[in-house]
Parts: structure tokens; C-alpha cells; sequence
């Protein structure tokens, strides 16, 4: 569900919004449709399996929708399959508590490295990086990309601080140059600095490149959790 809403509760956010058109233009999107395609024609009968290991792991919804920071500060729901338990707000806020350096890592990577809310099923999809490949519609919708930064929350975008006009100057990724550079393993600085060079040295001739890059750093788990 693509919304062109911004948020005005932020008015670092609100400087950082560009009205520049999406990096790439029509060969980039040309690619994304093809490729996307491909890509739901091929995996369906994975997408059919692991819909019915989640649905029948716990009983619960079979997706899971976040809204994240388009192109531009446009809005949408950015889809995976759900790997986490349902009450998860709950379960991370009494392991918080619990455990205060798990807060502190939150905090500063947006990431926990041993999630509490993270399900049986949900721990392999996770580490094959199964769990985005409905992120494979977005791209059909025009909401993301096949190669380009992670989607972002609002609290996250303000980290970019002045490279943020840059995250904002195209649609965000099913992989990119983070994915396939240590993702998890190197800091959330880093991860900007290679957003911030993929966008300023982009080519379609990189974005090939991430995509063939992309298949080993999968099959390796490199850096996922």
C-alpha cells in the first residue's frame, strides 16, 4: 500500500526530502519489473512452502508489514514473512528489561543479534534471507528496487544526518552494496557510507554486480541475523 504521506514530526526529515526523480530513471525500473517477475515465476513453489511453515509454526498471519521510508519520504509497507512472534512489542520490551546491554545494542544498531521475539521457522528464513522475498511485490508496486539501501524507519533516517538526501534519491532495496559488504557485521556508519557511495556512483552495471554478489553472500549467511 503505497501512501505519499511524510511525516512532519521531524523537521531534519522534512529538510532532507528531494524532489530529484529516482536514480537509474527508466532503465533501472525496466530492470526491476523484468527481474522481479523472473523472480515470483521461479520461486512460486518456495513462496507456497514457506507460507505454509509459518501459518502452521504458531497459526498466525503468513506476513508481516513495516512501514518504512520510500523514495522522496514517500510511506509504505514493506513486506516480509513473519518470523517473529505476534505479541513481539511485548516480548522485547520484558527482555529490555531483563537485559540492559541487549537494550544498548538495540539502540545502536537496530538489530538484535539473538532476537527474543524471533520464531523456530522465523531463525531459518532470517539467515537464508527468506523472509524478503514478498519485498519482491513492493518492487512491482513501485516501492522498492531490486538493488538499493535498506528501507529505513523515520528514527533511523535521521542517523544518515546529511547523507540523507541521498538515501531519499531512490527506492530503497531487496539487496545493495551493505547486503553484500558484511550487512550486520560492520556498523550502522558504515552502512550509511555505502549507501551514500552506491547512490552518488550509481550504475546499472553495479547494480548486475550487487545482484551477482548478492547470491553468495546468501548462501553464506554472511552477516545475517
Amino acid at each position: 500500500m503505497k501512501s505519499a504521506s511524510r511525516s512532519a514530526s521531524s523537521p531534519f526529515f522534512s529538510s532532507a526530502l528531494t524532489g530529484a526523480p529516482p536514480i537509474g530513471g527508466i532503465s533501472k525500473r525496466s530492470f526491476d519489473i523484468l527481474v522481479a517477475l523472473a523472480a515470483l515465476v521461479v520461486l512460486s513453489p518456495i513462496f507456497v512452502l514457506i507460507m505454509a511453515l509459518v501459518k502452521y509454526s504458531d497459526g498466525g498471519s503468513v506476513f508481516y508489514g513495516h512501514r518504512r521510508i520510500g523514495y522522496n519520504g514517500s510511506m509504505f509497507q514493506c513486506l516480509k514473512f513473519r518470523t517473529m512472534a505476534e505479541n513481539g512489542d511485548t516480548v522485547l520490551q520484558q527482555y529490555f528489561e531483563q537485559n540492559p546491554a541487549a537494550h544498548e545494542e538495540w539502540r545502536a544498531t537496530r538489530k538484535l543479534q539473538d532476537d527474543p521475539r524471533v520464531t523456530v521457522v522465523g531463525t531459518v528464513l532470517r539467515k537464508l534471507s527468506l523472509d524478503e522475498l514478498p519485498q519482491l511485490i513492493n518492487i512491482l508496486r513501485g516501492e522498492m528496487s531490486i538493488v538499493g539501501p535498506r528501507p529505513v524507519v523515520e528514527d533511523e533516517l535521521e542517523l544518515y544526518e546529511a547523507s540523507a538526501v541521498y538515501y531519499l534519491q531512490t527506492r530503497p532495496g531487496l539487496t545493495g552494496l551493505w547486503q553484500v559488504s558484511g550487512r550486520n557485521d560492520v556498523s550502522y556508519s558504515a552502512r550509511i557510507e555505502f549507501d551514500t557511495h552506491y547512490v552518488r556512483n550509481w550504475s546499472l552495471a553495479a547494480d548486475l554486480v550487487i545482484v551477482a554478489r548478492t547470491i553468495p553472500a546468501v548462501c553464506m549467511s554472511r552477516g545475517s541475523y
